[in-house]
């Protein structure tokens, strides 16, 4: 079994790392420059930056910021947030992104992921996909959380990865910020339909959250936010724990 990957998560706004509840109403969370070294120091295995704002206001990712994150840390670095064209990803690479994430840009035009794919490789192409329960169905939304599609999240999750994408990160807008666990069902469905990692978003609060999504969903990886901004979780202490599950972590 490949070794499980533990992401902490810099939702940005505004220059500042925030977190909310199902996308809503936001908190502060400190600096993201900060968090990030304490994050590399306390052993996360990758780092995704999302500016959250960006596609919603029109502009494109904080680059600058993007900047001073990266050389300060030496894991792999995700970067997404108002991303539209193959010229957006070169400025983020160029500035230290070693992946970039997709979302809404690639709802609206799908061959945006074989362009990207094509020109930067697969394993640089992450798919976001936020996903809520409508009319008992899990759809995909846009424009973070606030425009719902009639795109089914396990039918985007299947085109993706014909279009090129390397990877899925799997946000359930029902469970994000709640505590109450990840949504298993969409990401085990998910996970069991495609051939690329998927990583598990939204809803971690205990240990016992990451050692069922991947046990019972069958995640690659699970990505978390408040519990590591605000210290109710130590990446060590999660990685351990995760250890003693006999889940293969790197320690």
């Amino acid at each position: 079994m490949l070794t499980k990957r533990i992401i902490p998560c810099l939702d940005i706004k505004e220059g500042r790392t925030v977190k909310g509840t199902n996308f809503l109403a936001l908190r502060d969370a400190g600096d993201p420059v900060e968090l990030a070294v304490r994050y590399c120091e306390e052993g996360a295995d990758e780092l995704v930056f999302l500016d959250i704002t960006a596609t919603t206001e029109k502009r494109k990712t904080l680059s600058v910021l993007v900047r001073q994150i990266a050389t300060h840390i030496n894991i792999p670095f995700t970067v997404g947030g108002g991303i539209n064209t193959v010229d957006d990803v070169s400025v983020l690479l160029e500035n230290g992104a070693d992946k970039i994430s997709v979302n809404t840009s690639a709802v609206k035009r799908p061959e945006l992921i074989n362009e990207l794919a094509g020109q930067f490789g697969s394993q640089c192409v992450v798919l976001a996909i936020d996903a809520k329960r409508i009319d008992g169905c899990w759809k995909v939304v846009t424009h973070g959380g606030r425009t719902p599609t009639e795109l089914k999240a396990i039918d985007w999750a299947k085109e993706a990865v014909d279009r090129g994408a390397g990877e899925i990160l799997l946000t359930s807008m029902e469970n994000d910020g709640t505590k109450n666990g990840f949504a298993l069902e969409i990401t085990g469905e998910i996970s069991r339909s495609v051939s690329i990692p998927v990583i598990a978003s939204g809803g971690a609060g205990t240990l016992e959250h990451f050692a069922d999504v991947f046990n019972v969903a069958r995640a690659d990886a699970a990505l978390a936010a408040s519990i590591f901004h605000f210290r109710e979780i130590p990446i060590e202490d999660l990685k351990r724990y995760l250890r003693e599950q006999q889940i293969p972590v790197r320690l």
